[in-house]
Order: C-alpha cells, then sequence, then structure tokens
C-alpha cells in the first residue's frame, strides 16, 4: 500500500495527455492516496485540470547550462513532498538519478538509459509496437496495478473559462459564437505541419460554407505562421473575416479552455491535438510524418466524440523525421476538401 505517491510525468504536452490514462490508474489503485504529479513547467499546469491529483510539482528544466544544479533542486522539491513511492513515465536516465537522490524508497519504471540499478522496481519495455497511451499502461499493469480505461479527461474550470471570453471577446468573437480552432505549429518540427496555405484555405472554406470564423491557436513562437494564415485568408477572399489569432497568448487552462469551446478543432500531430480530445472536443487529426497508430489523440470519454484522422499515404511515411528531405507528399497530399468534409461530419 503506498500513502504517498509521485508521478513523475512526460516532459512533452502530448505525451503529458496520453499519460492521464496511467495516472487514472495509480488514483484507482490507491484512492486514500496521497498522489501528486512532477512535470516540467510547460506541462506542470494540465495536471491542476486533472481529478484525482492532489499535488502538482514543477520541475525544472534537465538540459543546458547549469543542469546538474537544477536537477538538485528538481530532486529537494521531490524530497519535500515526502513521497514513499515514486512512477517514472519519463525513461530517460535523469528522472530516475533525481527520484533516487529525492530520496523516494521506491522507484518504478521502465528499464531504460542505462538507469536499472537507479529503481526498485525496473519493468523491461514493451518488445512491440503501442499506442503511447498503452505504453504507459503496460508499465502500470507490469507493476501491478489495475490499468484503468484508456480515456484522458480534463477538466475546463472557472479562471479558464473567464479567460477564453476575454480572449475571445477581446478579438471582437463572442464567447457564444461558433468557431473552428486551428492548431497549425507542431514542436517536433515541420515535417508534421500541414502547410500554412491549406489552413487558410480551409479557413475560407469554414466561412463560406458554415459562415464560422476560424480560431488560431499555438505558442509564441507559433504566431508569424499564424500571422501569414490570417494575412493569406483576406487575400483569398478579401470579404472573408480574418481568424482569430491567439497565437502566444493563451496559458494551458486558457488553450484548454478555447478548445473545449470549439465546434471543431483541426491540428497536427500536436500537443494542442491531445489537449482537444481530452476536453471532448471533435478533433480532425492531420498526420503526416508521425505514425497515427502511436499517437491518435485519446477521447475524453467512451460517449465523446471519436477523432477523425486524416493521412496521405506515400511510401515513405511515416518516416519520423523533423524536416522533410523531398517534398512533403504526406502532407501536401491532405486537401482542405478532405478536412472540410470531415469537421462537416463532425458537426452535423
Amino acid at each position: 500500500m503506498a500513502d504517498r505517491v509521485v508521478v513523475v510525468a512526460p516532459n512533452w504536452l502530448g505525451d503529458a495527455v496520453m499519460a492521464l490514462p496511467a495516472v487514472a490508474s495509480v488514483r484507482r489503485q490507491w484512492p486514500s492516496a496521497h498522489l501528486a504529479v512532477a512535470a516540467r513547467a510547460s506541462v506542470a499546469p494540465l495536471f491542476t485540470l486533472v481529478a484525482g491529483v492532489d499535488a502538482v510539482i514543477t520541475l525544472e528544466t534537465t538540459t543546458g547550462l547549469g543542469a546538474v544544479a537544477r536537477w538538485r533542486r528538481d530532486a529537494h522539491r521531490l524530497a519535500s513532498a515526502g513521497a514513499d513511492t515514486a512512477l517514472l513515465l519519463p525513461n530517460s536516465f535523469v528522472s530516475a538519478w533525481i527520484v533516487a537522490q529525492a530520496p523516494i524508497g521506491e522507484r518504478w519504471g521502465y528499464a531504460a538509459d542505462l538507469r536499472a540499478r537507479l529503481l526498485t522496481r525496473a519493468v523491461p519495455r514493451p518488445r512491440t509496437l503501442l499506442h503511447q497511451a498503452d505504453y504507459y499502461l503496460a508499465l502500470v499493469e507490469a507493476l501491478g496495478i489495475t490499468p484503468a480505461p484508456p480515456y484522458a479527461q480534463v477538466q475546463v474550470r472557472g479562471a479558464a473559462l473567464e479567460a477564453r471570453t476575454r480572449l475571445l471577446e477581446g478579438h471582437g468573437l463572442a464567447a457564444a459564437a461558433p468557431f473552428v480552432a486551428m492548431a497549425p505549429g507542431a514542436a517536433y518540427g515541420k515535417a508534421k505541419q500541414w502547410p500554412p496555405e491549406r489552413f487558410a484555405e480551409l479557413a475560407a472554406r469554414i466561412h463560406a460554407e458554415l459562415g464560422w470564423r476560424a480560431v488560431l491557436v499555438g505558442t509564441r513562437s507559433d504566431a508569424p505562421v499564424c500571422a501569414g494564415i490570417a494575412r493569406d485568408v483576406q487575400r483569398r477572399e478579401p470579404g472573408t473575416p480574418a481568424p482569430v489569432d491567439l497565437s502566444g497568448q493563451t496559458d494551458l487552462p486558457a488553450l484548454a479552455a478555447v478548445l473545449a469551446s470549439a465546434r471543431a478543432v483541426v491540428a497536427n500531430d500536436s500537443g494542442a491535438m491531445h489537449l482537444a480530445g481530452a476536453v471532448g472536443a471533435p478533433v480532425v487529426a492531420l498526420f503526416g510524418s508521425t505514425n497515427e497508430q502511436q499517437t491518435t489523440p485519446l477521447t475524453a470519454a467512451p460517449d465523446a466524440p471519436r477523432p477523425r484522422v486524416i493521412t496521405h499515404a506515400a511510401w515513405c511515411r511515416p518516416c519520423m523525421l523533423r524536416e522533410c528531405p523531398i517534398d512533403h507528399r504526406c502532407m501536401r497530399g491532405i486537401t482542405a476538401h478532405a478536412v472540410m468534409a470531415s469537421i462537416t461530419d463532425l458537426v452535423r
């Protein structure tokens, strides 16, 4: 019986969302235990929106100058939590080193990255290709924890909803007005991204066929692409309202609230795509260089809308590359017409 458990979360938003069924498994296994999640600053706010999580511990980055000093500070943070058991979802040596330095008595995780000696229970990694959520669930099951159903649910709360309303109304869009959210970015690289001109074509189609606005979301680094899409829409159709551009303006809870309010979300394989599924939004997921069998977005509940996954057959996909060395045919082969058809089907 574990009394105080800390789950060390994956470092990327999409992976963190796909880890939610594993977190739910721990909660169900020990319903009276104190459950904390330790996560990097970029994803830690996600777990403030997850039912059953009692505390969130924000960790620092693990690379660059001064990394060892940051690791030691993270170990101190974990020690202060007083956990008796740690479940490590990342495969990295550093995550195991930090937990061992805390020190936390029980340290469980996959035997990866030469870290088995730092773990008290080191589980062999699966030999078959699994969806990322199933990869995390396989770990908890190997540890004797009954796996929870593969749903990822994020709860959008009052402050986030208020922030969403302020943002939308500040851009001239009533909070109740129908819109389609678009996430044209992807942190891993351009090979995962549908061409910006296709997003612009789609935004124009949405307004022409449904009378709805498009709302662009993304990080600050996505702002140039989003601004270009907005300009391209008006260049194509001078009478069409420009998409609302929220890139770089939302924290993670506000982004979740915007996605939850959308009639549909169109996204590359990205953190925003996974977050959209977790808030229960209808998702059109565009896959090119990556493998949809591993990272199809989860749904929030059994009755939530199933994602529409769109791919284009190419001999070279999934290549898992950051940049396409040829002509990006896997993404360029996806048409705005095909995406619009999926949106229409979802909102019908």
